[in-house]
């Protein structure tokens, strides 16, 4: 069927993509350090740019990467999740067309170098891979907080199996009752309130349940320990309303050694990247706030 309706531009947004910024804390001798991505998305009354080339209410993504490069020295990097905020908060309060503002942040870690069993007060080494993430939008009077962490990197040994699926004609794969379980999860929560909490302290609480049930459950797949990661979660953190977590399933085979005389016994085995198991669930309380717009990019 031919379609001749008229063509309308059903939604528009525009930002700066990608600041690295680096603040240094150098009040004393022992310097600390913040280490950041920086990604700004504005939303608001910008159609007649795209329709008509008409700049007028645009303000120009260079002016967004300045400002959150001020932001980071006034009013600083404490939290991401604060900075995200002031900034987002900014944007809409001060700049007329536009409606809503969303701030990504990715936080990169670094950890003080030792030297003679001390703390070095101005070197550090990075962490990693994983990174703290914090995903800020301000629309009218609300504001919507998600957190989370990417490439958190997690194998364990032993402690899970995958048998007793479904098989049909093109099933190859063989049931094992013992199989190392290996991912790098990327999760995200999303905050029903914002104040009254400290954010660091619920991040770190996050991570350390999350790794906590990917060791100590049994997994008969992996999805069973991403719904046991997620509902611990939920359970110690009533400010959270709802958790996604997304785990691509980074397979180890058992390397046929048996072919040059040698037992292998579980020990020797070939890391697969591709192509992989993609794990996702989303878990939410019964009574939780709508998202509204958080989850938009």
């Amino acid at each position: 069927m031919a379609l001749s309706g008229p063509i309308v531009l059903t939604d528009n947004r525009y930002g700066k993509a990608e600041n690295r910024v680096v603040r240094f804390y150098r009040e004393n001798a022992r310097h600390e350090i913040r280490d950041v991505n920086v990604s700004t998305t504005l939303r608001g009354d910008f159609a007649a740019a795209y329709t008509e080339g008409d700049q007028r209410h645009v303000l120009p993504t260079d002016t967004q990467k300045n400002t959150a490069f001020v932001f980071a020295k006034r009013p600083g990097l404490d939290t991401i999740e604060d900075y995200a905020i002031a900034l987002a908060t900014h944007f809409v309060d001060t700049v007329e067309p536009v409606s809503s503002a969303r701030v990504d942040v990715e936080s990169f870690g670094w950890q003080r170098v030792p030297i003679n069993g001390s703390e070095h007060d101005h070197t550090w080494k990075r962490q990693g891979p994983e990174v703290r993430t914090a995903a800020v939008t301000v629309a009218g009077h609300q504001t919507w907080v998600v957190g989370g962490i990417k490439d958190l990197v997690v194998l364990k040994s032993t402690g899970s199996e995958f048998a007793d699926f479904l098989t049909d004609d093109y099933t190859t794969l063989a049931p094992t009752r013992d199989r190392v379980l290996a991912t790098a999860l990327d999760v995200r929560w999303r905050f029903a309130e914002i104040a009254g909490f400290d954010w660091d302290e619920v991040y770190a609480g996050i991570e350390a349940t999350l790794l906590e049930l990917f060791a100590t459950t049994y997994s008969k797949a992996l999805q069973q320990t991403l719904y046991a990661m997620g509902t611990a979660v939920l359970e110690r953190f009533p400010m959270l309303a709802e958790i996604r977590l997304a785990a691509p399933n980074k397979h180890h085979f058992d390397y046929d050694l048996a072919r040059f005389g040698v037992e292998n016994n579980g020990e020797v085995f070939w890391a697969a990247d591709r192509p992989y198991g993609s794990i996702h669930a989303t878990l939410q309380r019964a009574d939780a706030p709508e998202a509204g717009p958080a989850w938009l990019p």
